[in-house]
């Protein structure tokens, strides 16, 4: 099967196809952990997006199927700083490629993009949390087969409430 897939930069344009994959993110995630928790609101999450990446503190690569130009996937990275990293990095909160296009090599185009962007702000590595395991044992192999490595540790959370 030949793939005409163009990965780039999200558009203006974009931004609400991008809310409703995240959606569809969180709630895959939901439903295969068996907890609510994330709470979703499209228009909050495209006015989110929106206001992130004009700020430039929000990066957004689409893939797109060329002949349609229909949005399949997109990956997400913000920069972050540790004093263990030794200075910036980036880090992906998200990656996510819809059901019918998994397996045809376009998270790992996505991927390709996140590295070509990293290499020219000069982050020496890039950071991501996978979901639960083991239901995501295959997200785990993916980025393991991609050449990220088990740095430890479980993503914890507390909420702020004002």
């Amino acid at each position: 099967m030949s793939l005409n897939i163009q990965i780039g930069p999200i558009q203006e344009t974009e931004y609400q196809f991008l809310s409703v994959l995240v959606g569809e993110l969180l709630n895959e995630i939901m439903e295969k952990i068996g907890i609510n928790v994330f709470n979703y609101n499209r228009e909050e999450t495209e006015a989110r997006a929106a206001s992130l990446i004009s700020d430039g503190k929000y990066w957004v690569f689409v893939a797109r199927e060329a002949a349609t130009n229909n949005v399949i996937g997109f990956v997400s990275l913000y920069e972050s700083y540790a004093l263990y990293s030794e200075g910036a990095y980036g880090t992906m909160p998200e990656l996510y490629v819809t059901k019918t296009w998994r397996s045809k090599c376009v998270g790992q185009m996505l991927l390709n993009e996140v590295m070509k962007f990293a290499k020219e702000k000069g982050w020496q590595r890039i950071e991501v949390t996978t979901p639960p395991l083991p239901a995501f044992d295959r997200t785990l192999a993916f980025y393991q087969g991609n050449g990220f490595e088990i740095t430890g540790g479980r993503k914890l959370k507390v909420d702020i409430n004002a």
